[in-house]
């Protein structure tokens, strides 16, 4: 047998391979800076919303006029509460009864979020109380350096209040596990913190309260809250600790995001679940804006959803009215006049429209290989996984994974 003749690349060809390299490379850089600047759903909104101006998107309010804006070949956003967004491209042969694609994800992540009365001291330890947000796997969040990020209701200098988003970028707490030696034989067995009392985080010595004791913060959070963390938070803010009025603040890890592997072809980030969805959907919503042809028809849209992990049974949640309320908007625009026609139209779009729930899938895990069925596990880089199931758990069908397969090139198994 003669050996096999080394295959050689034309210059052209390797070229090629090298600028998909570098796109891919420059991809995975670009995903792991906006999850870095993306600690919670507010920051999540505020950083696509700029993305989306950077763009030529024109951000558009709910409680406004939308028909004088609208108009064929235009791109809009809005938010809702801050942390629920919408964005879209009107086709620019678009009229009213044509169909509405939508691509839907979830801003939310499992987190520890701040009780309402987060003060704690205990044994010489000035801590915070904190809830679990979603399901999420907590041993994870123990023995990592922790900082704080959300939203801060402000006093502003004239009186009014303004909503701040706060992100502070260096470890502040940790949840210190354990030692092995105060463990009984079954605790070193099984890890299965308390989640009232073992995740509460350390922030510092209760000695630096006591020296602070005398230094009045004025504001009404001061019972509830360690004066600590009140000015904590007006230094990051530049703001006194008394104009700091309210806040909804989430416990986020200080380690950014990476690639990793010999060949770097692994990226490891917080919020997978579900920011990189939101910032793909982002990317194509933008590209299809600036390529779709004069002769589309129909309108492509985000919408990037607060409370999945929760159920989303909330004002800014999947089951809410944003979905209905941006179909019957946007559809409405460009109805006539006449009486009954934007109802008419709305029909007529919603049976001619198409929804995509993404998120992301568990691939095979090579430890645990037996907890996916054999003939069904998920691998990775081989194509866009469709999720499906016969008790209607998912909207997938023959129809709509037949389009999602034709149009991601995927050959059927």
């Amino acid at each position: 047998l003669r050996p096999s003749r080394p295959i050689f690349l034309s210059a052209a060809c390797e070229a090629r391979l090298h600028r998909a390299r570098m796109a891919e490379v420059s991809l995975a850089q670009a995903t792991c800076k906006f999850i870095d600047e993306c600690p919670t759903p507010f920051h999540l909104c505020a950083e696509t919303g700029a993305l989306l101006k950077a763009a030529g998107f024109t951000e558009i309010a709910e409680d406004g006029a939308w028909r004088p804006l609208l108009k064929p070949g235009g791109s809009y956003f809005y938010t809702r509460a801050g942390t629920t967004l919408v964005a879209f491209h009107v086709g620019a042969a678009f009229e009213a009864g044509n169909g509405i694609n939508v691509v839907g994800g979830h801003t939310d992540s499992p987190v520890l979020k701040l009780k309402p009365s987060s003060k704690k001291s205990a044994h010489g330890y000035l801590q915070l109380n904190v809830e679990t947000y979603g399901g999420g796997l907590w041993h994870t969040w123990f023995d990592r350096e922790l900082t704080l990020a959300g939203s801060v209701i402000v006093k502003q200098a004239d009186g009014s209040f303004a909503r701040r988003l706060l992100f502070v970028r260096r470890p502040l707490m940790r949840v210190p596990s354990l030692c092995i030696h105060l463990r009984t034989a079954e605790e070193r067995e099984k890890f299965a913190p308390n989640k009232e009392t073992h995740l509460a985080p350390i922030l510092a010595c209760a000695v630096s309260e006591a020296l602070n004791a005398d230094k009045p913060s004025a504001s009404s959070l001061g019972g509830r809250h360690a004066r600590e963390l009140l000015r904590a938070i007006g230094e990051e803010l530049g703001c006194a600790p008394g104009d700091v009025l309210d806040f909804d603040l989430t416990l986020c890890d200080t380690q950014p995001s990476a690639t990793w592997g010999l060949a770097d072809e692994f990226l490891s980030a917080p919020r997978l679940d579900n920011q990189l969805t939101c910032y793909l959907a982002m990317l194509a919503l933008i590209d299809h804006a600036k390529e779709a042809p004069p002769s589309q028809p129909d309108v492509a849209m985000i919408a990037l959803f607060d409370h999945e992990e929760v159920g989303s049974g909330s004002a800014q949640g999947a089951c809410s009215t944003v979905m209905s309320d941006a179909l019957q908007r946007v559809s409405s625009c460009f109805a006539p006049d006449e009486r009954h026609a934007s109802v008419e139209a709305l029909s007529k779009t919603a049976r001619r429209s198409f929804l995509m729930a993404a998120d992301l899938a568990h691939a095979v895990h090579p430890n645990y290989a037996e907890k996916h069925e054999k003939e069904h596990a998920p691998k990775l880089n081989s194509g866009t996984v469709i999720k499906s199931n016969d008790n209607q758990r998912y909207a997938t069908n023959d129809a709509t994974g037949f389009v999602v397969r034709d149009r991601a090139e995927i050959e059927p198994r």
